[in-house]
């Protein structure tokens, strides 16, 4: 590997993914992995951390799992000393865990917004803080968070995760004003419209063969006309995690194929024949 190319490098780098059993987190980690950095990751409960080690053995990574609640500060700091002892002093944090609740707002409850704003914005504060100091001592770290397309756009039925992720962004923004000076490095990553199972019944064709009316309308609105894929992600989640990134600080990058700089066209003049399409059977 050429010099310039170490700068990419994350060898000897302990990274913590959080809710990473699966999904983008699991996606995120194997990009480390493979990069060279340790994995840790944790999950709400054992069977996610059991099943987010199953598919880390699959492909050759050694991991390190526990359960730990992201909005339980006691939890977060028991897993971030268990994590130094047994691993090491964490490098990089990807504060990926999340939920979401599509309830038009004048029927959620105020626990259902509550759940979404803890786990989603104060998950990352709690998680951010507990690795903070001791990046601080080191005089060096990489915080990466999880935004969104509505961290920038409100869309009906998602008033707690829009809210939720556009307050991700400011404290994005304010970890780099806080942190900055001691060489600790806070941005985030807003992936548009991803191929997941999670988002696999929205792409499936109707009875008639027609295009799902979602997918239709998410093609529309980008300019690549397709949905992203988990690989679309990992080369900038290394970029961030690197030293090539150390003068790049509260950004964040949005992976959507374009869709944020283009106002779309009338879904009925898409032309199916000519998109890229997902193979489903690889989408994490």
């Amino acid at each position: 590997m050429g010099d310039f190319l170490k700068n990419f490098s994350l060898e000897g780098k302990v990274a913590w993914i959080t809710g990473a059993s699966y999904g983008l987190g699991l996606a995120y980690a194997v990009a480390y992995a493979e990069s060279g950095a340790k994995i840790v990751f944790n999950d709400i409960n054992q069977e996610l951390v059991d099943r987010g080690l199953e598919e880390y053995k699959k492909r050759g990574i050694d991991a390190y799992g526990a359960v730990c609640d992201v909005t339980k500060e006691d939890q977060v700091q028991k897993f971030v000393a268990d994590v130094e002892a047994k691993v090491g002093s964490i490098d990089i944090l990807v504060n990926n865990a999340g939920i979401i609740k599509r309830i038009p707002m004048h029927e959620m409850s105020v626990e259902q917004w509550n759940q979404v704003i803890d786990v989603d914005l104060t998950g990352p504060f709690i998680c951010s803080k507990a690795v903070i100091p001791a990046m601080m001592k080191k005089g060096s770290g990489k915080i990466i968070n999880a935004c969104s397309m509505m961290s920038e756009f409100g869309r009906e039925t998602v008033s707690a995760y829009a809210a939720a992720k556009g307050g991700l962004k400011m404290l994005t923004r304010n970890i780099c004003s806080e942190y900055g000076q001691y060489n600790i490095q806070c941005n985030a990553i807003g992936p548009g419209y991803i191929a997941t199972p999670q988002t696999a019944p929205l792409r499936e064709k109707q009875p008639d063969g027609s295009m799902h009316p979602f997918d239709r309308f998410i093609r529309s609105k980008t300019p690549a006309q397709r949905w992203g894929r988990t690989e679309d992600l990992m080369g900038l989640a290394v970029f961030l995690a690197s030293p090539a990134s150390d003068f790049i600080n509260g950004q964040v990058v949005y992976i959507d194929g374009g869709i944020s700089a283009y106002i779309g066209q009338d879904p009925g003049n898409l032309d199916p024949s000519k998109f890229t399409d997902i193979d489903e059977s690889t989408a994490q």
